[in-house]
């Protein structure tokens, strides 16, 4: 559905007197150089996008994509304007989870058209924040993309952050004296981490020639604030591949400390079966049934039998103890 639309001439927003589905009203309105429409959509039809299509002259190819969705950031030049793809993301703390959704944007000289598709990275009140400033809004199209962009990529950040938190628990249950088990935690947070990689990784091109002035429809004068959303991108990538390295060596800590505690399982395990063995061995000598086995018939050899099991089975439990073994 069209959740709003509207006109801007010099940066302010326009009143006009028909329906935010009057798209053709819109469009004949913006015919001052810096005139120019933003439309709205949040999950459309198919037959709501093609009429907005239809108005705006929008690329069959693009309007495709922006439909079915599920589509990797890209940006792609058409005659008639830019089709920019940009994934919104955000994390759900309870789950270890990176949810995904997306947000299509058609960019021409004298209009936008932005299609969201997901719960996360709502538009609307990017669109009032950009309404506040004048001389953003000014650049036309060019600011709505820097507006959408950077809110897209400010919700990067705070899902790096998240993940940063997550990781350093990892990290500090590992390396706790308390058996863990992490290797599905540490399993499940690579596999965020890789999502979040596929969304953050293709933007940085389209970023860096929007920063330069090298793509049409944009301008030069909104080059500058590209080149801080461009920053942003590359500070939340070097973030990412740095948790993904840390999760790696965390990941190989967690087997190392499995190895050892397997070794001072088995040692514990060997310790106390040396122990069971002297009584095994005394019992087994004097339960053998032969007629002149020595001190057989001592009266008190039972209770001798008794007390040298106990006695080595001290002296092997103190011997083990200060070994290191128990």
């Amino acid at each position: 559905m069209i959740v709003d639309s509207a006109l801007y001439r010099g940066g302010v927003r326009v009143p006009v007197d028909c329906t935010k589905e009057d798209l053709a009203e819109l469009r004949d309105r913006a015919g001052g150089a810096g005139d120019f429409v933003w439309v709205g959509m949040h999950e459309p039809a198919e037959h709501e996008l093609n009429h907005v299509a239809e108005i705006f002259s929008l690329h069959p190819l693009a309007v495709e994509d922006a439909l079915k969705a599920h589509q990797r950031p890209k940006l792609e030049r058409y005659a008639e304007g830019l089709f920019l793809v940009v994934k919104t993301l955000w994390y759900v703390d309870e789950d270890d989870a990176v949810e995904t959704g997306e947000i299509n944007l058609f960019v021409g000289r004298n209009y936008v058209v932005s299609v969201r598709h997901g719960k996360g990275t709502e538009l609307h009140s990017a669109r009032l924040d950009l309404e506040k400033q004048t001389a953003v809004l000014g650049h036309g199209p060019s600011a709505v993309v820097y507006a959408i962009c950077d809110r897209v990529v400010d919700e990067y950040e705070s899902v790096a952050t998240a993940l940063e938190e997550d990781v350093d628990e990892v990290e500090a249950s590992v390396f706790s004296p308390i058996r863990t088990q992490d290797s599905q935690r540490i399993y499940i947070l690579k596999r965020e981490l890789a999502e979040v990689r596929r969304a953050v990784l293709p933007l940085r091109e389209p970023m860096k020639r929007f920063a330069t002035g090298s793509v049409p429809f944009v301008t030069q004068e909104a080059a500058p604030f590209f080149r801080d959303v461009t920053d942003h991108v590359i500070r939340v990538t070097e973030a990412i591949e740095t948790l993904d390295t840390l999760l790696s060596t965390a990941f190989d800590a967690h087997l190392a400390q499995i190895s050892v505690q397997q070794n001072e399982d088995m040692r514990k395990i060997s310790a106390w079966v040396a122990i069971a063995a002297v009584g095994t061995l005394v019992a087994g000598v004097y339960g053998m049934n032969f007629s002149n086995m020595p001190e057989l018939r001592w009266h008190y050899g039972y209770f001798y039998a008794l007390g040298l099991m106990l006695v080595s089975s001290v002296v092997l439990y103190r011997f083990f103890k200060k070994s290191g073994w128990l």
